[in-house]
């Protein structure tokens, strides 16, 4: 990529995010768009305001917002993601301060190393390469001050890390104090229930193996059923209640619209409707109803009843005894009375409570083979991806193209953007298969599946679209030198890192202008709403549908985060000018979202704060990685005290074990302490067992019934 191409992307990068904050400005002016710049105010009962729709307000109420603030709006889990945006910011901003005044001039003014340019008078990649670390010469005694840059950046890091550790510690200790009654606190989930005896019932079993264990303080349990029967005829049930209310709705309109008799809905009973008898939808959805209601209740007394698993919630009296029984061993055997801390209710995965234990542990090892697999398999068409979209060798290898990029400004155009948004979209598929391989294993909660999925992505991006993009930028654009000559591989690397960096620079710059002011203007979600609004919605509840927010989808979220703090640690010491595009990513970041956080966006779960320990985890291996990286360049360098890095990556496994004896317990479980504290009324606690109950079979009758079961 040349200057100009460089220059082009974040110019025009830098104006489209200009153009769409307008844009923000703008729409979320319209009384009509309101429900989807303020969500969240709204469905809070929060007044909007005035000064919140002022084009630079945003702005100032973000950065003026405390963390309180965005606890009591948007939840535990959302503050903590702020910590690990600010944790990274600060970080980059500390690196800067001292990286960038201190190698650029060392690096530019070092001469050993002349710019390959064939044509003296022409502006290139060159003149921010003499910026870089591959503009040092080999063994130079330069290089000691790139290395006290590595060993600079490694303690910074460590430094806030620690400090957010214990920042987050106590933002969920203080949420789990509170005084307010919630669910999940007073219950267990037991799974690996062992086999009934003879003339016993499940809830027998599970009642008298609690009672005994805890007399005063247990208070009763729910057996885990075998819903899918059932699950399936409330769902249709649900659907036909809809239609009618549907229907209903487009029959009253109808009454409006010159005949006061109205025209009743009719519809076909086919395959989509698209085929099949026509009947009138709303005689037709009573039918139903009234056919499904008797038959939902038989086969939930007969669910209640009949399958009833080996998994159940536990309810206790008292917190500190739910808390201390979720983090006690039950019963000899690994394989029986497994007991772990209860989700909240809308966070249960049903259907995989009926897992045995090694039932799970099998299914975890299949699909950590599988995205393992998935990684090695991508890693083909991702460093295939690197070297089609760039233009030296897409011209080689379809050389018919060959007169269309010579148009300048085609040229141009393509080398901004054609890798980036080739690599964006490509990255786009994987979500939501990573989030379905992690349900596959059997966890119990949205919540873990989020944080296993993200874990996933993490690793699939890092290794794939840095490493990939690395390697496969480099190699494939001098395979006949390495092909005559082997033994140049590592030289080829060495010099083509630098020259990597221009490419991740545009990459961060896209990600943070383009990204967020997309996310800032909401332009998308718009646009499907209105269209819903006008064409597909005809009840209330269909409209609050199309614009209900929705969550920060932080399975995908985190992820790019972290590629992006792993491009800009890697690279930081190797071409410092990335570092400041890093702070920006993060510092932009930190505002638009904090407006998100405030104002759009509604959390689907609350897990105080338990993606943390994950956090920190992704970011010591992007610190690790980073260290590896930089030991193998100075080796590439030639300089003979490149092994005064090897304790780096040591002190960083030291430093992970450290933190994980020292706060990682307190994140798996709520500390007892934590759990004592008082609470400023009488929990209701057969309101915590009703909150509880599957909606297919949420029923006062069903449940006296199920009592007694």
């Amino acid at each position: 990529m040349d200057f100009s191409s460089f220059v082009t992307s974040v110019i025009t990068s830098f104006l489209i995010f200009v153009v769409l904050m307008l844009i923000f400005a703008w729409l979320s002016r319209k009384p009509g768009n309101q429900v989807i710049y303020y969500p969240n105010r709204i469905l809070k009962g929060l007044e909007i305001g005035s000064g919140s729709r002022n084009p630079i307000s945003w702005i100032k109420e973000a950065i003026s917002s405390k963390e309180d603030e965005i606890i009591a709006v948007s939840g535990v889990d959302t503050a903590v993601y702020f910590v690990y945006l600010s944790t990274a910011l600060t970080m980059l901003v500390l690196a800067g301060i001292v990286l960038l005044p201190a190698l650029l001039p060392i690096a530019a003014t070092d001469h050993s190393v002349k710019l390959n340019s064939t044509n003296p008078n022409e502006t290139t990649m060159a003149e921010l390469d003499q910026f870089s670390m591959g503009h040092v010469g080999q063994n130079s005694p330069r290089l000691w001050a790139f290395l006290a840059a590595v060993y600079w950046v490694s303690l910074v890091t460590y430094y806030l890390l620690w400090k957010a550790y214990k920042h987050v510690s106590v933002i969920r200790a203080t949420a789990l104090k509170s005084p307010e009654v919630r669910s999940e606190q007073f219950a267990i989930l037991v799974r690996d229930i062992p086999s009934l005896l003879e003339g016993e019932t499940r809830k027998e079993q599970v009642d008298a193996y609690f009672k005994d264990i805890y007399p005063d303080t247990f208070y009763r349990s729910m057996v885990v059923t075998d819903n899918k029967e059932v699950n399936k005829i409330w769902e249709e049930l649900e659907g036909y209640r809809k239609k009618l209310v549907r229907a209903e709705a487009v029959f009253a309109k109808s009454k409006t619209i010159g005949n006061t008799e109205g025209v009743r809905p009719t519809n076909r009973i086919g395959f989509l409707g698209l085929y099949g008898k026509k009947v009138d939808t709303i005689e037709y959805c009573n039918e139903k109803i009234n056919e499904l209601t008797p038959k939902l209740e038989t086969v939930q007394q007969a669910t209640l009843r009949d399958r009833q698993l080996s998994s159940a919630l536990v309810f206790f009296s008292s917190r500190v005894t739910a808390a201390s029984a979720a983090q006690s061993i039950h019963a000899p055997m690994i394989d029986t009375w497994t007991v772990e801390d209860a989700p909240e209710p809308r966070q249960l995965i049903w259907s995989n409570l009926s897992l045995n234990y090694y039932a799970r542990e099998v299914r975890k090892y299949v699909v950590y083979v599988i995205v393992a697999l998935t990684i090695s398999f991508f890693m083909i068409p991702i460093g295939i991806l690197s070297a089609f979209t760039t233009l030296q060798n897409l011209t080689k290898i379809l050389p018919f193209i060959k007169p269309v990029v010579e148009i300048p400004a085609i040229r141009t155009v393509l080398e901004a953007y054609l890798p980036q948004l080739a690599l964006i979209i490509f990255l786009a598929m994987l979500p939501k298969v990573l989030m379905l391989l992690s349900k596959v294993e059997g966890i119990s909660s949205e919540s873990h599946a989020v944080r296993a999925a993200s874990g996933k992505y993490f690793y699939f991006i890092v290794l794939n679209v840095f490493i990939g993009v690395t390697l496969g930028g480099t190699l494939c654009g001098n395979f006949k030198d390495m092909k005559k000559n082997p033994g140049e591989i590592p030289n080829i690397l060495g010099r083509g890192l630098p020259k990597n960096a221009t490419f991740f620079l545009t990459f961060v710059a896209l990600k943070f202008f383009v990204g967020y002011g997309l996310e800032l203007s909401r332009l998308v979600p718009l646009i499907i709403f209105h269209l819903k609004k006008k064409y597909l919605c005809k009840t209330k509840s269909e409209v609050d549908a199309a614009w209900a927010p929705g969550d920060f989808g932080y399975a995908t979220r985190f992820p790019g985060d972290m590629l992006i703090l792993t491009i800009t640690l890697c690279y930081s010491v190797i071409a410092p000018l990335i570092i400041p595009f890093g702070a920006l990513y993060f510092g932009l970041g930190w505002l638009v979202m904090r407006n998100q956080a405030l104002k759009v966006y509604v959390p689907s779960f609350e897990s105080y704060g338990r993606m943390w320990p994950h956090m920190h985890k992704r970011f010591l291996a992007a610190l690790v990685l980073y260290q590896i990286t930089m030991l193998g360049y100075f080796g590439v360098k030639e300089f003979p005290y490149a092994a005064l890095i090897i304790p780096l990556p040591i002190i960083s496994l030291i430093f992970a074990f450290v933190c994980n004896k020292k706060f990682y317990g307190f994140f798996q479980h709520t500390a007892l302490e934590v759990a004592s504290c008082k609470l400023k009324e009488t929990p209701n606690y057969e309101r915590v067992y009703q909150s509880f109950f599957p909606p297919s079979l949420g029923s006062d009758k069903l449940d006296v019934e199920y009592g007694d079961v």
